[in-house]
């Protein structure tokens, strides 16, 4: 058991690397938006629902050497973690644009070989060590808190330290040779275990006996339903914390890889207390111990919001509230796979088996959870509402369990009568008792927080909300400003009103990202332009902008097409279509996924996409790094304010033309700007006199509008170039390297 124990341990190390190695490669090809993060989760653990059937169905073969085959599943991992992400890219590239139902098919066919192997380890050690200790839940327990723990401790390494240093490449090299040290220790294991075996026979000692089976105490079935319920709620559990963390921090990288290490954690903890439980319990008392450990879990679930919104003043340590909840959660869930193994299934030579259908349900349920919680009831529920569901969920699971203890049947009655009034008024409470939760964690407590925002979007794609000042916040993050107004300036507004200052006849635009929609409208009514294409991936910013008079009238523009789709996945879909201006006020540089916007690789994407003479404008976010991309990856370029400005050709800066179209410029029938208001000139006047900034020889100060890619490169001398590899800064803030 040692042994095992150890390599067990050292086995979840690599698997989860290459869990969130490969998620984040396959977003990259199939899109960041929910239906690509469904599908990839659930491909994930229908992969290990089949290894299970399978490691079940081995361990019936007593003959088969057990620390081999371990070795053999370890090897034949390391041997496709080599070749993962070379073939990931290439399939990726053909399958672009099928359906969802294929490209479900084809994310299941990129993993099934890898997750199989790795779901075949726990039935099949269990189905050996069951018969030696006689105590299959005792088994299930020690193995799942070991392997568990061992994921679990990865996510929060590859976070902090594996994903900085070494990014994607280096992390699935590390995860290679992991799998390789616990193929070969297994096989030394095993030639030493084979060396005292022998020694024993030639010293007259008898083989290790064999216990004798404990019978199942409750019926298979009832315990697969069980375990596929306890599945579908302890995911969904998962997804509801991940949606919260997220928004508590501004969608950092680290809200997933730290809530799903927390969440395993627990999980490994509460399988530990479940293996002890199971070693010194049976029957009836282990039956109440799961009662007693799911009402604490449901208990942790209510107080889970609350006590974020409270102690949103907290700011940055809100996220160590937050993942404290999430662990002690997921600790009482850990429970209930070992005791419902040890409740269930007999110690004999069918334990292996059947201990991978009880695993294959418990997966079948978290897929469904992450399908069900994921992708239908955040579209139509509210976070609070959610949780409210959860709850819910849990406290059903818990009141079959009070429905199965024991003790006379009016004691059973009441005993559940008694958890059904306290989970009403709980789950009643909930939305009371959370406050104002989204602007407690918007504003972390500070003034703003005591005003409800205006307006509040919430669905699968994510949570937008809007101040009562008509700031936009996406996810938890800044993310505009209602404003087309050039003289207010209050959002930057100038930036896309200065694509005439580059581009001679911009006539055909592509913008990512709606947002606002500030940036659409005054695209939209630039007099040259003639079409204008947004790619949106959340549907909630066309509401929003639906509802707002000074930019609602974009949607309805016959110049504009809006397409919901990722941004690059749209560009991969449709190589053919070439554009005069690229246009995206990119989200800050350092949020989850931001890179796939900022990287060498995008950029050679986008420059397939312009016209003769096309240029690229996006948001820099004020990132040195994110700048010195761009630059190294045009010819020709500058920074204009926070953001770049790129081309292949030489860019016609040319100012009397920005002030001929500004002069032009209507919307809704109003003109920007009127000469006749004194404001308004000097306004214009202050945009003129940038000119001299764009003359050879000046020399130029980083505090300037204008910053020529020659200056930017030399300023920025000795910075990485952000690629999909090492993905920018996204995990480099933690140590404070922009």
């Amino acid at each position: 058991m040692r042994t095992l124990s150890v390599l067990f341990f050292f086995s979840g190390f690599p698997a989860l690397i290459y869990q969130l190695v490969w998620q984040r490669a396959l977003f990259r090809i199939f899109g960041v938006n929910i239906e690509s993060v469904t599908i990839v989760v659930t491909a994930f653990m229908l992969g290990l629902g089949m290894g299970a059937l399978a490691g079940g169905w081995l361990s019936r073969d007593r003959r088969l050497p057990l620390l081999l085959l371990l070795a053999l599943i370890e090897a034949l991992t390391a041997v496709f973690g080599v070749v993962s992400l070379p073939i990931f890219e290439s399939v990726g590239g053909l399958v672009l644009g099928v359906p969802l139902a294929l490209s479900a098919l084809v994310t299941l066919g990129l993993v099934v070989v890898p997750t199989l192997l790795m779901g075949a380890t726990l039935p099949l050690l269990v189905g050996h060590l069951a018969q030696r200790s006689g105590n299959v839940g005792n088994a299930v327990g020690q193995l799942y808190y070991v392997n568990t723990l061992g994921a679990g401790a990865a996510c929060l390494v590859a976070a902090i330290g594996l994903f900085p240093t070494l990014g994607m490449k280096g992390s699935v090299h590390l995860a290679v040779a992991l799998n390789a040290a616990v193929a070969l220790g297994a096989v030394t294991a095993h030639l030493m275990a084979s060396r005292r075996a022998d020694s024993g026979r030639d010293a007259g000692h008898s083989p290790p006996s064999v216990a004798s089976p404990a019978p199942a105490a409750l019926p298979f079935g009832a315990v697969l339903a069980m375990s596929c319920a306890a599945g579908l709620v302890s995911l969904s559990y998962e997804i509801f914390f991940f949606r919260a963390m997220s928004y508590a921090t501004a969608s950092s990288p680290f809200a997933f890889a730290t809530t799903l290490g927390a969440f395993l954690i627990g999980l490994a903890s509460g399988a530990r207390v479940g293996a002890e439980a199971c070693a010194a319990q049976d029957g009836d008392a282990l039956v109440g111990r799961m009662l007693r450990s799911l009402l604490l879990g449901s208990a942790f679930g209510f107080l889970y919001l609350p006590l974020l919104s409270h102690l949103a003043w907290l700011d940055r340590g809100i996220l160590g509230v937050g993942l404290l909840g999430v662990y002690l959660v997921a600790r009482q869930w850990g429970l209930v796979m070992p005791c419902l193994a040890h409740l269930g299934v007999a110690a004999d030579g069918q334990a292996g088996m059947r201990t991978g259908l009880l695993y294959l349900a418990n997966i079948v349920g978290a897929a469904s959870g992450s399908v069900l919680t994921g992708f239908v009831l955040m579209d139509h529920l509210t976070l609070v509402q959610v949780g409210q569901w959860l709850l819910a969920a849990g406290l059903g699971c818990v009141l079959v369990l009070g429905f199965i203890a024991a003790g006379p049947r009016a004691a059973r009655l009441g005993r559940v009568g008694a958890i059904t009034l306290a989970g009403g008024l709980a789950i009643a409470a909930l939305p009371t008792a959370s406050g104002r939760l989204l602007e407690a964690l918007q504003f972390k407590g500070g003034p703003q927080a005591d005003t409800a925002f205006s307006k509040v979007i919430e669905n699968r794609s994510g949570i937008v909300a809007v101040d009562a000042k008509g700031t936009v916040y996406g996810s938890g993050a800044y993310d505009g400003h209602f404003n087309v107004e050039l003289v207010n300036d209050v959002n930057g507004i100038v930036r896309p009103y200065a694509l005439s200052l580059f581009h001679p006849a911009p006539r055909d635009v592509l913008m990512i990202g709606l947002a606002s929609g500030s940036w659409a409208q005054v695209v939209a009514n630039h007099p040259d332009v003639a079409s204008l294409t947004i790619v949106e991936i959340n549907p909630g910013y066309v509401a929003l902008v639906a509802g707002r008079p000074e930019v609602a009238s974009v949607l309805a523009n016959p110049k504009v097409r809006l397409v919901k789709d990722d941004g690059r996945r749209w560009l991969r879909l449709n190589p053919n279509r070439r554009f005069d201006v690229i246009v995206s006020n990119t989200t800050f540089h350092f949020r989850a996924n931001a890179t796939n916007l900022l990287s060498t690789d995008f950029m050679a994407i986008l420059k397939p996409h312009l016209n003769p003479g096309g240029i690229v404008f996006y948001n820099t976010t004020d990132s040195s790094r994110v700048q010195r991309t761009g630059c190294s990856s045009f010819a020709h370029g500058a920074r204009f304010t926070n953001h770049v400005v790129l081309s292949a050709d030489a860019i016609d800066w040319d100012f009397a033309r920005w002030r001929r179209s500004l002069l032009a410029y209507r919307i809704d029938g109003r003109a920007v700007l009127d000469l006749s208001n004194p404001v308004h000139a000097q306004g214009l006047g202050r945009l003129m006199a940038l000119e001299p900034l764009t003359q050879p020889g000046v020399r130029h100060d980083p505090r300037d509008w204008i910053e020529p890619c020659e200056q930017v490169l030399a300023r920025t001398v000795g910075q990485a170039l952000l690629t999909d590899d090492n993905m920018g800064t996204e995990w480099n803030m933690i140590w404070g390297r922009p």
